[in-house]
This record gives C-alpha cells, structure tokens and sequence, in this order.
C-alpha cells in the first residue's frame, strides 16, 4: 500500500535555486509548501559538492551576476548567509603568440590593455558597453516579470480571461514605451535582440583577442555558431545583473554556488517549508479538476492542488504525465522543443594555480579572478563549432575557466585550488562515438590545449571530475544536456517559452506550473522563473 507524505498547498519538484525560490515566496503569502528533490544535495545545478577531501567543488554553474537584487533583499539571502565575492579583473585571454588581453571594471585600464591590440578599439570598447547597457536597461524589466501572452491563439487552445489579457497588454504597452526610449538606437537593439554575435563583433572591433572574448560570451550554453541568428542577445547578459555589487558585475559565491541554495533552504525553513531529499518524483497526480499532487518513485504521494515544476519541459509533461492528460495540439509543440547541447564540464584540484607563460609569475595573480579563455580568434571559435556540427567534440575546444579558490580560501585545502572548466563543443549526439567511451580522452585533449598556454597544468592535477552532456543529463535532470533547459533560441524565448499561448507559468493541466528555466526568462542563475511563478501562483489561488 502507496505510503502519504501528506496533504499540502503547493509541491514543488526540484529543489534548483527557482524552486527553492517560488516555495520561499508562496510560503510568505501563508500557503503551506513542500519541496521535492531528487538528489541529496539542494541547488539542482547551482550545487556544491566535496568531491575530494577538503574541495568543496561548484560542479556545474559557477558564477553568478543575474540574480534579481529583490530576491536577495525579500528572502533575507545574506542574513542567512548568502556571500558574493565579487570578481575583478573579469577575463583574462592569452594569445598564441604569447600576448593577452586582461579586461575588468576600470575605463582606464581597459582601454590600456585594448589598445596594445588596437588603439581605435580601445576607444570604441566603451561605446560598445554604454550600448549594450542602454539597451540591456530596456530588456532586463521584460526579463523580470511574468511574460504575457499575445499571439492569436486558436480558442480551443486556450481560453485566456479578460483580466489577464488586460495584464498582458499593459506589459506590451510598457515595454513599446520603454523601448521608444532608445530613439535611433532601435535597430541595434533589434539586431542584438534576434541577430548573430559575429557581424556585430566585427563592425565594432578589430582586434581579434577582443573579438574573441565577447564572442565567447555569445554561445554560452548554446549550440550554435557566433554566426547564428540569435547568439546575440546572449551578450546582454554579460551587462545585466547586480547580485556581483554592481551592474555587470559577476563573481563566486563564497563555499561554492551550493551557498545560494543553502541561503535558500534556511530561508524556506524558516518559513516553515517542507524540504525532502532524495525524493525522486515519477509521475504528476491529477483529476479532471487538475493537479492533485505527486508521487514519488517509491510509491509515496504527497498531496496538493498546486504542483509546481521547476524541472524542464520535456520531464515535466513527457514523463511525469500520459499524453492523454494533454491537449494534442500542447504535447506535439512541447515535443518539437529544441534541447541540442553542446557542453560539458571539467572540475581540477590542483596542487598550483596555472602559470601562463603569456603572464609570467609564481603564485597567485590577478589574471587567476577572472574567467581565463582559450579561444584566440573567432575563427578558431567557428571551427570549434563545424567539428560538433558533424557530430564530434571540437579538436580545439574553447575552454573557459575560472579559479574560485583565487577569491575564496573555504573551499579547498590551503594553497591547493580548483580550476573549473567550461567546455565547447561537446556535443550531446556523437555520430562515431558514446561519451561513456570518450569523455576521458576528451578531457586529455582539454588538458593539452590547456597546457600550451599554462604548462605547468597537467602536473598539477590532483583530481579530476568529468561531466559530459550524458552526464549532465543523468545528473542533472537536464534533457540532451541542456542547461538552460531548453536552447534560447528566439522562437523559445519570451512570449513562446516554453511554448506559443503558455508563457505565463500555467499549463494546460489546472494547478501545474512551471517555476524552472523551462520557462520564460529562461536559464541563467537569475531567480525571476521562481519568483514569477510565485506572483502567478498566489494570483490563481
């Protein structure tokens, strides 16, 4: 006989940062709210984990900047012990030639740095950040907020009450005011909003480190070239943000990402937040009144009228419900979600921090606080690109990597350091290959290409942790690897994530919601999924 875990207001399935948050909120609005994890640590992919002795590993996400400022303040974050460690300088590329480019906060030191490489881009650089800036001003108010549902929907779609869709044109309304604001600037916010990095890249700059480094930023997460329409729009987000202490700021979270989640929890607890781990959800109970909660693989089931989903799209409504539980029409455009990824993860302990023969020293420097990229030019990004699009890792892979132990000492023993590495591109479907079968050697490769910058590297390694995207997906929870549960492509974003004409957290089942990355804005360590489902949530009930 089934076992109960009891009778609730709302279950929430997945203890990711968005989940923890829309369990944190509807527990201050007084509903009585349990949190469902599959794994036994909190955070989804903002975790922290003691892989080795005294290393104390962000094993996927690493930095954090987009986290809403009001949910750090409404959820008491840093009383209950949230610490960003802001990060200046912020990237650091090496050249083959044995040249760099290091970048950060200061004009002046910037434009020092640029103009060793080009003197006119030293002097464009900043026009190129006051635009991003303006624009990223316009969007990041659309990005925080529930999105509205505009599209000429077919009725038997769905029936949209007229108070919403007085909502939804309010917000149309504001962002058409908001975005008249920036006059003769609109066709680039256009072009960024829908275009490809590369041609922007090019018409502003002319030095390839600098090209490269934006570049970079662009395909985060994404499989796609920098010549792709949409890469673009990913370069607002290196502006956005000020959880790092001001706008554009990124940095570590102090113990590791897993210290959002922590601060989370705490918060969730004292609101009186039920959080069982290991608890893997298997399937979403409903009536023909709605959700009536869950049950856990073991056959426990936990009782609510709300359940909300912060697991992707495809998990949510392909394996935790039965397509006759969903409109036709729903289930097919859900099944037509795009999940292509192509990343994968390296996590180093290394006896030394890297010593790059392009910035010679010993010891730490501040080259070792900012994101190190091995990526020299943007052709040598396309190439990364054209290998995974035929189905293999990249030959080159572009690596990027960051040492949180350069700012924080409480994660690792003293002098020893982490190095995490993030790496493109690794696609999930290989067309000759099993990732069980390669990720190894395809760390080497990693490694190796590591070593022509820094060659002291793979004689410091202590310990290594591979992750492909088969593991980011079996970890994870993440469908083909994705880690921003779903590509952000333009057609997934805004208005049509995760789909046309349900793009404000609800679904077709009454009480199921989507609280994750799955829907609008999207990925990222932002928190506006959870805390917008919350608002969306607390209104229907």
């Amino acid at each position: 006989m089934a076992s109960s875990g009891g009778n609730y207001d709302c279950v929430v399935i997945g203890a990711g940062h968005n989940g923890l948050i829309t369990a944190a909120y509807l527990a201050k609005a007084g509903k009585k709210v349990a949190v469902l994890e599959r794994r036994h640590v909190l955070g989804g992919c903002s975790t922290t984990e003691e892989l080795w002795p005294g290393f104390k590993v962000s094993t996927a996400s690493y930095v954090v900047s987009l986290l809403l400022p009001e949910i750090i303040h409404d959820l008491k974050l840093k009383q209950n012990g949230l610490k960003i460690l802001p990060r200046d300088p912020s990237s650091f590329t090496p050249t083959p030639d044995g040249q760099y480019l290091l970048l950060g906060h200061d004009v002046a030191s910037n434009a020092n740095e640029i103009s060793k490489f080009s003197k006119r881009d030293a002097e464009k650089y900043p026009q190129y950040n006051e635009l991003l800036e303006r624009i990223a001003a316009v969007v990041e108010p659309i990005l925080m907020k529930t999105a509205p549902d505009p599209l000429p929907m077919p009725k038997d779609w769905r029936s949209i009450p007229l108070t919403k869709k007085f909502r939804d044109m309010s917000r149309l309304w504001s962002f058409y005011q908001d975005f008249g604001k920036l006059g003769g600037e609109i066709p680039e916010a256009i072009e960024l909003l829908a275009g490809a990095a590369r041609p922007i890249l090019e018409r502003w700059f002319e030095s390839e480190p600098l090209r490269a480094t934006l570049a970079t930023d662009a395909i985060i997460g994404a499989f796609a070239s920098i010549s792709a329409p949409g890469t673009a729009y990913v370069l607002l987000h290196h502006v956005m943000g000020e959880a790092g202490g001001k706008r554009g700021v990124w940095g570590f979270v102090e113990g590791g990402m897993g210290g959002i989640a922590a601060a989370l929890a705490k918060t969730c607890e004292e609101l009186g937040v039920t959080i069982v781990r290991e608890a893997p959800v298997q399937k979403i109970l409903t009536s023909e009144r709605g959700a009536q909660g869950v049950e856990l693989a073991d056959g426990t089931s936990y009782e609510a009228k709300v359940v909300a989903s912060s697991v992707d799209a495809n998990l949510t409504f392909r394996k935790f419900l039965q397509p006759e539980q969903l409109p036709a029409d729903f289930l097919r455009a859900i099944s037509n979600l795009d999940y292509a990824s192509a990343s994968a993860k390296i996590n180093l302990a290394l006896a030394e921090p890297p010593q790059f023969t392009a910035y010679p020293g010993q010891g730490l420097s501040p080259i070792h606080r900012g994101t190190m990229h091995i990526s020299p030019t943007m052709d040598y990004i396309e190439r990364a690109y054209e290998d995974a699009r035929f189905g293999k890792p990249s030959e080159e892979p572009i690596l990027e990597m960051t040492m949180p132990t350069s700012v924080d000492k409480t994660i690792a023993p003293d002098g020893k350091h982490i190095l995490s590495i993030f790496v493109q591109y690794a696609p999930y479907e290989l067309r000759d290959a099993n990732w069980d079968d390669i990720k190894e050697s395809f760390a080497d490769r990693c490694v190796a290409k590591i070593a022509e910058y820094a060659p002291n590297v793979p004689g410091a390694i202590m310990h290594r942790q591979v992750l492909s995207p088969l593991d980011l997906e079996r970890v994870y929870g993440l469908t083909g690897g994705n880690i921003m549960q779903g590509a952000m492509n333009f057609h997934q974003l805004f208005a049509m994530r995760p789909v046309a004409g349900w793009a404000d957290h609800r679904t077709p089942v009454k009480g199921l919601y989507l609280c994750g990355a799955a829907s609008h804005p999207g990925g990222g360590v932002m928190g506006a999924c959870g805390k917008n489902a919350a608002v969306e949530i607390v209104r229907d009930f």
